[in-house]
């Protein structure tokens, strides 16, 4: 069983960078396309970006598009999400989800295994 767990999340000034990590706790997550969604306050969870595996290609949504990279460590079981140029509109619980189709997918659905979520707070 993947078992997901995020860490990483903070505040941060409006312009800065964190970087997010989701390691998996039981099963590897080699074969999976591992996807990063966020939950802003009073808002649906919505995707934000996803690599393949191996991790030839990434996928990411408009308003994160060359602001954000998603990358992974099959040997340490990890898949990162480097946020620059953090926007108060960032602020979100950030999830990571592994999805066995290997797809890169947007929609939930794609997705079998889900983390508890990290949460990230962009100050003006």
């Amino acid at each position: 069983q993947v078992q997901l767990v995020e860490s990483g999340g903070g505040l941060v000034q409006a312009g800065g960078s964190l970087r997010l990590s989701c390691t998996s706790s039981g099963r590897a997550i080699t074969g999976y396309a591992m996807g990063w969604f966020r939950r802003a306050p009073g808002k649906e969870r919505e995707f934000v970006a996803v690599i393949d595996w191996p991790g030839i290609n990434t996928h990411y949504s408009d308003s994160v598009n060359g602001r954000f990279g998603i990358s992974r460590d099959d040997n340490k079981n990890t898949v990162y999400l480097e946020m620059n140029f953090l926007r108060p509109a960032d602020t979100a619980v950030y999830y990571c989800a592994a999805g066995s189709l290997n797809m890169l997918a947007d929609t939930e659905n794609r997705y079998e295994h889900w983390g508890q979520g990290t949460q990230v707070t962009v100050s003006s």
